[in-house]
């Protein structure tokens, strides 16, 4: 199954520099090697997110890697760089034969321009409307940086001010992103929010317990 896996990779190492060379520098190609997370980044081009070989894989690549093989494609979506790039996205993922998910390919196309020219004219022919805000996306090609990112996003109140049912809601969508599918990743949110390992992964477990319940304390 490894060789299987191994080949399909191989195969599509250059259609990754095909997509990003017919759509020129707005386009960005990143081939993805789920089963080494804090390096996933196999074949890179475009330097969109300015990510390398051998770099971390996303937040979205997280997500997905959390919802293992009942993950599916996201097409088409809107997200925005920490630069202020907005792109839109497709991630495809990589399933062996018996559709086990193990990778993927993901293009990024940068559409910053287009939509500034689109709400200029909406403003022109006086019909623009305030767009909704894509998300800020963390891309980096260190694994530890990106989980950083993630943290921050999730921290508006200081830990010692949450209460129990805070501090579970904090691990619940931590969870939910992605953060927990990688190593170390654990120590580095326990660091973070100053408590111990063992206290952080009994956060987990029973943030994990809550969501499988459906309760909320």
């Amino acid at each position: 199954m490894e060789a299987e896996r191994d080949a399909i990779i191989a195969a599509l190492t250059p259609v990754v520099d095909g997509i990003a060379a017919t759509f020129g520098p707005v386009c960005e190609a990143v081939l993805h090697d789920y089963r080494r997370p804090e390096h996933s980044v196999v074949a890179v081009a475009g330097s969109l997110t300015g990510r390398t070989v051998g770099g971390a894989m996303s937040e979205i690549g997280m997500r997905m890697l959390t919802r293992g093989d009942e993950a599916a494609d996201e097409l088409n979506y809107i997200t925005r760089t920490d630069t202020g790039r907005l792109l839109k996205s497709s991630t495809m993922l990589l399933r062996d034969s018996s559709g086990q998910v193990f990778g993927a390919l993901c293009v990024n196309v940068d559409v910053t321009a287009a939509s500034e020219v689109h709400a200029l004219l909406g403003a022109l022919a006086g019909t623009a409307t305030a767009p909704a805000e894509p998300p800020v996306t963390a891309f980096g090609d260190d694994i530890d940086s990106v989980v950083d990112v993630m943290l921050d996003a999730h921290r508006h109140q200081s830990w010692a001010l949450l209460d129990r049912a805070g501090r579970l809601d904090l691990f619940r969508s931590l969870d939910e992103r992605g953060v927990f599918a990688v190593r170390r990743a654990i120590e580095q949110v326990a660091g973070r929010l100053g408590i111990s390992r063992a206290s952080a992964y009994s956060y987990l477990s029973q943030s994990r317990k809550q969501a499988n319940t459906g309760g909320h304390s």
